[in-house]
């Protein structure tokens, strides 16, 4: 039944499950292969096809932000065949050139989670609402605070440097969330705000995160709110604010909703994450290659949106007014559907 709430006012195109031709490939390309977020979303995409008799091929980058191995694995898919990609690409823009090729070859590509720029270099984009999830998390580190959050002193970690980016949809959401205004959109780092202490980047892991946060406390020690791009750079923030005592007097927030994700926020070591679902991204989007294989047809989202919502929710165990949200227990009941 939550699932439903989470989806309501989400249509997706009716997309037949029929089975496709043995011999019809698809292919996933993530970020990396070793953040939970995308072993899920292969996770999605492997059990997706085999039901529908798709082979899946499947590449990742060595770390957040490999463009070249992104653009090699698409020319691979390419040269092998294939009916179609779904790609979660680390850079948006650079991408697509190759994208196009693909398409110019007949494939049908499917951005996931992290929409290209321009969003319609896709065929179609299956993806949380990335700016949502920020200003979710943006909203409860604000109302936690009260009247404290004019006095904030915030540090905002990251992803990586290229913009635009999902992690610039989250940075920017946050930053809207907590009331404080933005320059332009498609970057951070642009803000004049005082309550910001800096930005700096983790890709996307927990010893990026630590080092992020070692950089930021060493130009304000009194930081007490931390945006993270995701929650293996929390709990690299986390264990760089225990090194020196401040673990619990420092509000950490986050985005993915993954189940240890989940699990730190039950612990306290993160006050709320914005929980998304990857696995139905990738099902999702094996389905319309599938359905492309058969007939040819392409997916268009019925929703008033430019992609296809996949929903978010609001993980936290303190909750405040105004801001809806799930606890933890159903928040794990959900990880990562």
């Amino acid at each position: 039944m939550i699932r439903k709430l989470l989806l309501t006012g989400t249509i997706f195109a009716a997309i037949a499950a029929t089975p496709a031709a043995a011999s019809d490939i698809a292919c996933l390309i993530t970020k990396t292969d070793t953040n939970p977020f995308f072993v899920k979303m292969k996770e999605g995409a492997t059990a997706k096809a085999k039901e529908l008799g798709i082979e899946l091929k499947s590449f990742a980058g060595k770390v957040d932000g490999d463009h070249e191995t992104q653009v090699a694995a698409i020319e691979t898919c390419i040269a092998d065949g294939a009916k179609g990609i779904l790609l979660t690409a680390s850079d948006t823009s650079s991408i697509v050139p190759a994208v196009q090729q693909a398409r110019d070859a007949g494939l049908l590509v499917i951005a996931l989670d992290t929409p290209l720029d321009p969003i319609n270099s896709a065929d179609a984009t299956f993806a949380t609402d990335n700016f949502l999830a920020g200003e979710l998390i943006g909203k409860w580190a604000a109302a936690t605070l009260g009247d404290e959050a004019a006095n904030a002193k915030i540090a905002m970690l990251d992803l990586g440097i290229s913009q635009p980016t999902v992690g610039v949809l989250r940075d920017q959401g946050f930053l809207q969330g907590f009331g404080i205004d933005l320059v332009d959109p498609k970057k951070w780092g642009d803000e004049t705000d005082p309550r910001i202490v800096g930005n700096d980047v983790t890709s996307g892991n927990e010893e990026g995160g630590r080092k992020a946060m070692e950089n930021l406390l060493a130009t304000d020690p009194m930081i007490n709110v931390v945006y993270t791009i995701n929650e293996p750079a929390a709990a690299g923030a986390y264990e760089a604010l225990k090194s020196i005592g401040r673990e619990n007097d420092v509000l950490i927030v986050s985005v993915d909703g993954g189940c240890p994700g989940v699990a730190n926020v039950k612990d306290g070591i993160i006050g709320a994450t914005s929980q998304q679902y990857p696995l139905l991204m990738a099902s999702k989007g094996i389905e319309a290659i599938a359905q492309f294989a058969k007939d040819g047809s392409k997916p268009q989202p019925t929703s008033g949106k430019d992609f296809f919502d996949t929903g978010v929710a609001l993980v936290t165990d303190k909750p405040v007014d105004g801001v809806e949200s799930i606890n933890t227990t159903e928040g794990t009941k959900l990880c990562w559907g």
